[in-house]
Formats: structure tokens, sequence, C-alpha cells
């Protein structure tokens, strides 16, 4: 069975499991309570028996004007986990909190170029390429920076690709 509660100071302690993917980045300690301090509906916990975690979700609202959108900074799930629809369930959760809390235009979030799978099951949850970012990870690898629009946006304005690449300096927000 499994629980999903928020996201705690104290799972900073439990989620290695959780991280031990290539792929998922791990960040230093204040940037994980800038998040739990500043947008705690939006770090969530999922939790296995015997309170194994089993990945979580981190994001933010941010942006001005018809620029205002949810964020998805991190979105894991322990590869014992996997294929059970539990990074479906909580973006579908930062989805929500973002129209509903937010009242954002849509939601976006960042993932590398080759990253494949990642890829494709974000374009299953209705996510499309907006945009690539230049060199936006270490090693200069290049991100996709992916949309997908919120019943606000109506028109579905934010999700109409860009037609060329942009730098990291020349993204909206940080």
């Amino acid at each position: 069975m499994t629980t999903l509660r928020r996201f705690t100071c104290n799972d900073l302690f439990t989620y290695n499991n959780v991280n031990l993917d290539i792929l998922t980045e791990t960040y230093n300690l204040p940037f994980y309570l800038t998040y739990l301090a500043k947008w705690p509906e939006y770090c969530l916990m999922a939790e296995g028996p015997g309170k194994q975690a089993m990945g979580y979700i981190l994001g933010k609202a941010e942006g001005d004007g018809d620029l205002w959108h949810g964020h998805v900074t991190a979105v894991t799930v322990a590869p014992d986990f996997r294929r059970q629809n539990l990074a479906q369930k909580l973006m579908q959760i930062l989805e929500e909190i973002s129209e509903k809390v937010h009242d954002c235009f849509f939601v976006d979030l960042f993932v590398r170029k080759s990253n494949a799978v990642a890829i494709n099951m974000y374009r299953k949850f209705g996510y499309i390429i907006y945009r690539t970012v230049v060199g936006y990870y270490s090693g200069d690898e290049d991100a996709y920076d992916m949309r997908k629009a919120l019943p606000r946006d109506v028109d579905k304005s934010s999700t109409i690709p860009l037609k060329r690449p942009i730098k990291p300096e020349e993204l909206e927000w940080e």
C-alpha cells in the first residue's frame, strides 16, 4: 500500500534509494529546505510499507502574467517501485495544485534530451516539447522544456512550440 503525504525535512534522511538513478539530480540540503519552506504544497513523498521511500515530487509556482505556471523541479521513483503509475499520480497532484490553488496557465519541466524514457512518459501525460535549452545540464547536455496547458490557458498558447533553441540565460525565470 502506498501513502502520499507531504515531504518533510526528515525525508532527506530516507530518500537515498529513490535518488540512486543516474538521471536523478541530487541537490544540496539548502535547495530542498528552500522548497519545503516556500512551496510545501508542491513537495510530496510516496511512502510504502515500513515507511520506505518509494518516490517524491518537488515543484513550485513561478512566472508573471500569462507565464504564471507550475514547475516540476524533480519527480522520481525508486527503481523497485517503477511501472506502478506512481510518477503519474505525483504529476497529477502537482498539476491539480497548479490549477486549483495557484490558478496557473501551464505546468512545465526540464528533462535531459537523452532521457528518452522520461520524455515518452511525459508525452503520455500530455506534455509537449516546447523548446530546447542548450547546455542546461552540467556536462553541457541540452534539456527539453516540456509543457502542459492547464484550463486557464483556453487557447493553449503556452504550449505552442518555440522554433529556435535558447540558452539557459534566456530563460524567463530560474
